[in-house]
């Protein structure tokens, strides 16, 4: 634990850093989210800007399996460094949600093997990882669509998101409105399965916020795109 990388920094120092952070108040927000530290994301932020770069104290913050720790350490690992079966099992190691996502974005999205992993996760019958999966499918849904089988993935969402899992459901509700919002041509449809199966229609949304139900969501995205996004 006290080993030192090339710029001298050891894990210890970098613990005690982030104890020093720890906030109550920010701790019983994030806990309500299911994440487990106190440590406010911008101060984290700041930490990783100065500690930039460091693959090596990387992996081992990600070792100490605290949620602070992993956080940063999504924030200046490589991700291109890490190996498939790598992310496959910080994957299944991520407990907290906000790493879950961290390392999906920051980590496998940036990696050679984000569609092999895509793959493999959309099939997993964990429904976090398959939510994985899901994640980096509405990636490709609206950055890189060609290829993919976009009615068939409506055919899939329409068939299992309304009895699937919360996380899951979420993953899918965003590959939805994703696939409304991109491509025209499956608007109508994906508005239709929306309507149908009204997930997340009640969802309380905050004043300005977008509500994730996804007919409203899509509507409201393509209106901003066509540029009636004034008041």
């Amino acid at each position: 634990m006290g080993e030192t990388t090339p710029t001298g920094t050891t894990v210890a120092e970098v613990m005690a850093e982030l104890a020093g952070l720890e906030d109550p108040k920010a701790r019983a927000v994030n806990e309500k989210h299911g994440d487990d530290h106190g440590v406010n994301l911008s101060k984290l932020r700041a930490v990783a800007k100065r500690l930039r770069t460091q693959h090596d104290l990387a992996v081992r913050l990600w070792a100490t399996d605290d949620t602070a720790a992993r956080l940063l350490a999504l924030l200046i690992c490589r991700p291109k460094t890490f190996t498939r079966d790598e992310l496959d099992t910080m994957l299944r190691e991520a407990r907290t949600p906000k790493v879950h996502d961290w390392l999906v974005n920051y980590g496998v999205k940036k990696s050679p093997h984000a569609e092999e992993l895509r793959l493999a996760w959309s099939a997993d019958p964990d429904p976090v990882v398959a939510s994985a999966g899901w994640a980096l499918t509405t990636e490709r849904v609206a950055k890189k669509p060609a290829g993919l089988d976009l009615a068939g993935l409506l055919d899939v969402i329409e068939a299992r998101m309304k009895d699937a899992p919360e996380r899951l459901q979420w993953a899918m509700n965003h590959c939805l409105a994703q696939i409304g919002i991109e491509h025209p041509d499956h608007r109508a449809h994906a508005i239709d399965i929306g309507e149908r199966l009204g997930v997340l229609k009640d969802y309380p949304t905050s004043p300005g916020c977008t509500s994730p139900y996804a007919p409203v969501w899509i509507a409201e995205m393509v209106r901003r795109q066509q540029g009636g996004a004034g008041s």
